[in-house]
């Protein structure tokens, strides 16, 4: 069974930092890419990274390049999302993603709420 569980949110100020991890099992981890997605109450739920198989090739959106950074330990099965200079603006539930077997696997989410 494919399992993805996020941890590491919380409650941050403005300009703080947060590490998430997305522990995944079920599935050969190493050989699928990974991503971290968001969504804001009201919003929808939109893409802020991802990172290849190999951690080889990355992306993030233009909102948190420069301030928040994608990792993975295959060794470990996890996938890290490092959250740095935050804004209000990042509050949101978020969530890590695989596609694998055919359909998309999400986790449960976790909470980054950035006060001003």
């Amino acid at each position: 069974e494919v399992q993805l569980v996020e941890s590491g949110g919380g409650l941050v100020q403005a300009g703080g930092s947060l590490r998430l991890s997305c522990a995944a099992s079920g599935f050969t981890f190493a050989d699928y890419a990974i991503g971290w997605f968001r969504q804001a109450p009201g919003k929808e739920r939109e893409g802020v990274s991802c990172i290849s198989s190999s951690g080889g090739t990355i992306h993030y959106a233009d909102s948190v390049k420069g301030r928040f950074t994608i990792s993975r330990d295959n060794a470990r099965n996890t996938v890290y999302l490092q959250l740095d200079s935050l804004k209000p603006e990042d509050t949101a539930v978020y969530y890590c993603r695989v596609g694998a077997y055919g359909r998309d696997f999400w986790g449960q989410g976790t909470q980054v709420t950035v006060s001003s």
